[in-house]
């Protein structure tokens, strides 16, 4: 499968462009779920802006 680095970074909501994984979807994911968070692009801006990718900061950011 070919990765759609280009395509990915036009709708990537996250907010930390220095990072070397960015656009590469499948690598973003697995890195955070492997320290128990979840990527920037499940968060609203405002709490995506905050670099807190806890389970914790997903649930209050939704209200859940």
């Amino acid at each position: 499968m070919e990765c759609m680095k280009e395509k990915n970074l036009k709708r990537c909501t996250c907010s930390y462009t220095a990072c070397k994984i960015r656009g590469i979807c499948c690598e973003c994911i697995a890195k955070h779920l492997a320290n128990k968070e979840l990527p920037g692009c499940c968060f609203p801006e405002d709490a995506e802006k905050t670099f807190d990718r806890s389970f914790e900061k997903f649930a209050e950011a939704w209200n859940l």
